[in-house]
């Protein structure tokens, strides 16, 4: 009760802040990327560099009330064929840009829903994409899989293709939540969707599952947290539900008040992270867990664990590409996103344009207070040697920062010689503590509850 009480006191359940996918966040991008520059960004890339490149299929056959993503319903093939076509000129678009020997370090498609695709459409798009270059040493290809829509000859063309991690989205097992939240999705047909991955030699899965939904209990997430446990994933991402209705219409289907309390919100999280712990899991940031032999695991030990607009990544690559609507890539200069209309990316592409719409271009410290955002966010902690090393900042400015967040925090952070670190009964606060190290101001209403 008394770490609860402080946890209170800080403002920890009424705290609205970003997820850090990115710093700056995605509501501070604005004109000034476009087109032009994102072509010359991607010129920019060394030959024989690595990138990770990422494919947004925005299309899904039916659209679940609980998610906030960008996509839009379809009962027809048409307009995924089309969109395939857009993407696949789009990959020329890149191609023609690109340095000799650049290689692929990760693929990743998603969405929407990746596997909506026809088999013989997934195949024309992976073609496309190895045209454009080719897959890296150790290289990963990942595909978002709805266990509803999947079948043997999908999965083939996937498998053939080379995807050596398929992640699955479960949110929760228990079939009267599943219709509250729209997303009706039986154990059963997801135990089908991950032996069928299995069977195929696929040799890491990851898995998503949500806490803080409506009519969510201890006892419930923990049944489905057990059954997500017998399907063996090799990573899991326990992700907090964010209602935001004002952004996400879809999310108005969902009665405010059947919502868990900011406290039980924690009280559910640290429900299933038990169950996961005593499982074999490796606690993994500040919401996924991985069994030790994963890549998340590895690049947490080394000091090397990354934070992307997937969540947490081992991957090293300088620069994300993003392509299709809504899309967000980020290079070593900044942040570039699409069109997020689907009309809008499709237009500009036909028209031998790149869709970038808006973006970021990294100044002042931004490149600082990212990576010490990044770092809390990873490992807990700030390393000053690191920090010193690497960025214009004197070693008094460094105290200073950690002396301005010491005031607000007080013993729920650490600062020594080494740095600043948030100790295990500080951590529920993580997001509001790197919240302070961001030096933009942050709009009323565009961030997720802090816990």
């Amino acid at each position: 009760m008394k770490q609860d009480s402080q946890l209170a006191r800080l403002g920890l359940f009424d705290a609205k802040v970003p997820r850090y996918t990115s710093y700056p966040t995605a509501p501070h991008f604005a004109g000034g990327v476009g087109p032009d520059l994102f072509a010359r960004w991607i010129e920019e890339i060394p030959p024989g560099g690595a990138i990770s490149l990422y494919l947004h299929v925005p299309f899904c056959r039916r659209l679940c009330w609980f998610c906030a993503c960008r996509t839009q319903g379809t009962q027809s093939e048409d307009p995924v064929r089309a969109y395939v076509k857009v993407l696949q000129a789009e990959l020329k678009m890149l191609r023609a840009r690109l340095a000799p020997g650049v290689t692929l370090s990760r693929l990743h498609w998603g969405g929407g829903t990746p596997t909506l695709m026809p088999a013989d459409v997934m195949g024309e798009l992976t073609a496309a994409i190895f045209d454009t270059l080719p897959m890296g040493q150790d290289a990963e290809f990942s595909v978002e899989i709805d266990p509803n829509e999947i079948d043997e000859a999908r999965m083939d063309v996937l498998a053939e293709a080379g995807m050596n991690r398929a992640s699955i989205g479960v949110q929760d097992f228990d079939p009267q939540i599943q219709k509250i939240i729209g997303r009706e999705q039986s154990y059963e047909i997801t135990r089908r969707a991950v032996d069928m991955i299995r069977d195929r030699g696929v040799r890491s899965l990851n898995a998503d599952i949500l806490y803080g939904l409506p009519q969510q209990t201890p006892v419930k997430i923990a049944t489905s947290v057990q059954q997500l446990l017998s399907l063996r994933p090799d990573r899991v991402a326990l992700y907090g539900y964010a209602h935001v209705p004002w952004m996400a219409r879809r999310q108005t289907l969902i009665a405010s008040d059947t919502l868990p309390t900011p406290q039980e919100r924690l009280t559910l999280f640290e429900a299933a992270s038990a169950l996961f712990e005593a499982d074999g899991y490796e606690s993994i940031g500040i919401d996924h867990f991985a069994l030790p032999s994963d890549g998340l695991a590895i690049a947490q030990k080394a000091g090397q664990l990354r934070r992307n607009f997937q969540g947490y990544t081992d991957d090293q690559a300088l620069a994300l590409v993003g392509l299709g609507a809504s899309s967000i890539s980020r290079f070593p200069q900044g942040y570039a996103q699409n069109a997020p209309a689907t009309s809008a990316h499709t237009k500009a592409i036909r028209a031998g344009e790149f869709s970038t719409a808006r973006g970021h271009i990294f100044e002042g410290e931004d490149r600082l207070r990212g990576r010490m955002i990044e770092a809390l966010m990873s490992d807990f902690e700030i390393r000053s040697d690191e920090i010193l090393s690497n960025f214009d900042i004197s070693s008094e400015r460094l105290a200073q920062l950690y002396d301005a967040c010491a005031a607000q925090f007080g013993d729920m952070i650490e600062i020594s010689a080494t740095g600043l670190r948030i100790p295990p009964r500080a951590r529920p606060l993580t997001r509001m503590i790197a919240r302070h190290f961001d030096a933009y101001d942050m709009a009323p209403g565009a961030h997720s509850l802090a816990v």
